[in-house]
C-alpha cells in the first residue's frame, strides 16, 4: 500500500464510487452479442440534433486551438433563450459538473446539504467528496416529501438538491407546490433545482422556474443537453442563478471544462426546435408503448415526466441478468434503495418492443 493513501481523508475513503449504466462495447466483450439495444441511461433514441453535427463537423479543424474558456458564444444563445444575463449562467461538463462546483463552493467539513430519498445518486456523493454531512430525507411514494425535507434543513444546511422531475423515479412537483416550498428555504440555503429531464414536460406539466430567479437570490437551476438535445457523448450542461452565485462558482471551476467541440454542437442544438419536438413526440409515444407493455406484463410502474420509467419487476437482480443475455441493457436501481425496481430508458418503437418481448421472457424464467 502506498504510504500516501493511507492519509487520504475517511470520507474520500468511504466513498461508493458512482455505477454507470453498462456500456454496449462491455456487454459485447462478456457476451459476444451482435445485436443490442441499451435503454439504461437515458439517452435520446434519435441520436444527436442534426444541427449539432453540422457545427461539430465545421469545427474540427480548429481541434489544435484551446476552446474559449468562457463559453461566450453559447452563454451569448443561453441568455437569450432565457432572458438573462451572461453573468447569469456558469457551463459545465455535464450538469453533473454544475453540481460538483456547487458542492465544492457552498459546501465543507462544517456543513450539511439535504436531499430526497430515491434521488440521484450524484447528490450524495459530491457532498460526501467535500467532507459535508449529507441528510437523506424518506421520499413519499417514491417522491420529494417538500415538507419533511424543509424540516431537515439545519443550522449548518448550506445546499438543498431537488431533482424535478426525478430520476430514477420520473416524479414530478408541480411548479405551485415547489415555489410555495422553495420560498420557505432560508436565505443561507441555495437550492439546487435539477431539471435534466424538464424538456420531456408535457406543456400542461410545465412551470418558469428561471423566472424565479429574479425573487429568490438562492435558486440555482441546473439544466443538461445530454437527454433531449441527445449530447451525451460530449457533456455539457448549465447553471443559472444569481450573479454573485455564478461569480463564487467561476472561481473553482476548472478553466476549459467545456470542450470545443460540445460548446458548438450544444449552441446549435439550442436553436433546433423541430429537432426537440420530435424528441418530445417519440418519447411520449414510446412512454405509452411501455406503460401498456407493462400493464399487460402485470407490472407495476411508477408514473413517470421523464424519458424513462422504473418498473417493479420482483427479483430485479435476476431479471437484469436475464436481459443482459438476450442483449437488452437496462438499469438495476438498487443502489437508489429500490432492489424491485428496473429502470428503462423510453427507445425507439422496435426497441421497445424488443425490451418488453425480453422481459416477457425473463419473467417466463423467473416463473419455473
Amino acid at each position: 500500500m502506498m504510504p500516501a493513501c493511507d492519509l487520504v481523508p475517511q470520507h474520500i475513503r468511504s466513498i461508493a464510487a458512482y455505477q454507470p449504466g453498462k456500456p454496449i462495447s462491455e456487454l459485447e466483450r462478456e457476451l459476444g452479442l451482435q445485436r443490442i439495444i441499451k435503454l439504461a441511461s437515458n439517452e435520446n433514441p434519435l441520436g444527436p440534433s442534426p444541427r449539432a453535427i453540422e457545427a461539430v463537423r465545421a469545427a474540427l479543424p480548429e481541434l489544435a486551438l484551446y476552446p474559449d474558456g468562457n463559453g461566450y458564444a453559447l452563454k451569448t444563445a443561453l441568455a437569450r433563450r432565457f432572458g438573462l444575463t451572461r453573468e447569469h449562467i456558469v457551463l459545465g461538463n455535464g450538469s453533473n459538473d454544475v453540481l460538483e462546483l456547487v458542492a465544492r463552493t457552498f459546501l465543507g467539513p462544517e456543513s450539511s446539504a439535504v436531499y430526497s430519498e430515491h434521488a440521484f445518486a450524484v447528490y450524495p456523493l459530491v457532498t460526501q467528496a467535500t467532507g459535508a454531512t449529507g441528510i437523506e430525507v424518506p421520499a413519499w411514494a417514491f417522491a420529494h416529501d417538500l415538507e419533511a425535507m424543509l424540516a431537515a434543513l439545519r443550522p449548518d444546511t448550506r445546499v438543498l438538491f431537488l431533482a424535478n422531475p426525478n430520476n430514477p423515479t420520473g416524479t414530478l412537483l408541480d411548479g405551485a407546490t415547489l415555489l410555495q416550498a422553495l420560498e420557505q428555504v432560508p436565505p443561507r440555503v441555495l437550492v439546487v433545482l435539477d431539471e435534466a429531464y424538464t424538456e420531456y414536460l408535457a406543456p400542461a406539466q410545465r412551470y418558469d422556474a428561471v423566472a424565479w430567479l429574479s425573487r429568490l437570490p438562492n435558486l440555482l437551476v441546473a439544466r443538461t443537453f445530454s437527454k433531449a438535445y441527445g449530447l451525451a457523448g460530449l457533456r455539457v450542461g448549465f447553471g443559472l442563478a444569481h450573479p454573485e452565485v455564478i461569480d463564487l462558482l467561476n472561481r473553482v471551476r476548472q478553466p476549459f471544462n467545456v470542450n470545443a467541440l460540445a460548446l458548438v454542437a450544444a449552441e446549435a442544438a439550442l436553436g433546433d426546435h423541430d429537432f426537440l419536438e420530435r424528441t418530445r413526440t417519440v418519447n411520449a409515444e414510446g412512454m405509452a408503448q411501455l406503460e401498456a407493455g407493462f400493464a399487460r406484463l402485470g407490472l407495476p410502474t411508477i408514473p413517470s415526466c421523464g424519458n424513462f420509467m422504473a418498473v417493479e419487476v420482483g427479483d430485479a437482480g435476476r431479471i437484469y441478468q436475464s436481459l443482459l443475455r438476450q442483449g437488452i441493457i437496462v438499469r438495476p436501481v438498487a443502489s437508489y434503495g429500490m432492489p424491485r425496481h428496473l429502470r428503462v430508458t423510453v427507445g425507439l418503437p422496435g426497441e421497445n418492443a424488443a425490451c418488453l418481448a425480453a422481459l416477457e421472457c425473463a419473467l417466463h424464467e423467473e416463473a419455473r
